[in-house]
């Protein structure tokens, strides 16, 4: 018996003015998937989130989260959701500790404040945790949100460019933690992003839009093999420029 869709999407659409920022897209995401979400600045990444995290209400279709009618049933289940962006900065003046503090007791984590030593240890954030979070570096920070992100174990995390801004090192070693949560928790994972080698390492689908409508969605592989190309880099741009796939070329 197939389980339900973690999340399901169904002609979405949102409009802002005359602006069509999302355009009557549909998809499925199955627990303990991670999925991609591709597309250029405008493309509707943001707005598909803000969404599904029933921040935004849609001007039409439908979304269900676990099976909760979003925004109308988000009470439900926020509690077993999470969101992690390095653009949302949390309070500066609040050390770590304090800051995981106020969003544990949001989500009603249990034994908080094992939970946060365990975190902390997993994220390597031990010797940070009574540091104010202004006095962070950038990576320090992306830590610190990761584990605000995790500090429920959410059944469904939503990432917006999880490692913008971060070296090399540090975005494989949060990629890595990534990984990890996702196996074992078997936690559905929507990560959008610009990193196209971080989405081919993550991603066993991955879904391009451009704007506001889904232009492909398919597993990397095979998306290489539509578009005769060696990367995903290449495939999104062949999208965002308009170019047929090769197989539709040759025809």
């Amino acid at each position: 018996m197939r389980s339900e869709p973690a999340i399901a999407v169904d002609q979405l659409v949102k409009i802002y003015n005359a602006t069509r920022a999302v355009d009557g897209i549909s998809f499925a995401l199955e627990p303990g998937s991670i999925t991609g979400l591709l597309g250029g600045n405008g493309a509707g990444k943001t707005t598909t989130l803000a969404m599904l995290l029933g921040l935004v209400t849609p001007t039409s279709g439908s979304i269900k989260v676990l099976g909760a009618a979003m925004p109308r049933e988000r009470y439900r289940v926020l509690h077993k959701m999470n969101f992690e962006s390095p653009y949302v900065d949390l309070p500066h003046r609040l050390s770590v500790r304090e800051n995981l503090k106020v969003f544990g007791r949001l989500y009603a984590v249990p034994d908080l404040a094992d939970r946060i030593v365990s975190l902390a240890e997993q994220l390597d954030l031990t010797e940070l945790l009574d540091r104010p979070v202004g006095k962070l570096s950038a990576g320090q920070k992306t830590r610190v949100a990761l584990a605000k992100a995790l500090i429920n174990s959410p059944q469904v995390l939503l990432l917006d460019e999880p490692t913008a801004s971060l070296d090399p090192d540090t975005a494989d070693w949060v990629r890595g933690r990534l990984e990890q949560f996702r196996k074992e928790h078997d936690a559905t994972v929507l990560l959008a992003s610009h990193n196209m080698a971080e989405v081919e390492r993550l991603c066993e689908r991955v879904i391009i839009m451009k704007r506001g409508q889904i232009e492909d969605d398919d597993a990397p592989a095979r998306l290489l093999i539509r578009y005769g190309r060696d990367t995903l880099e290449q495939v999104f741009l062949d999208v965002a420029r308009g170019r047929a796939p090769a197989r539709e070329a040759a025809q």
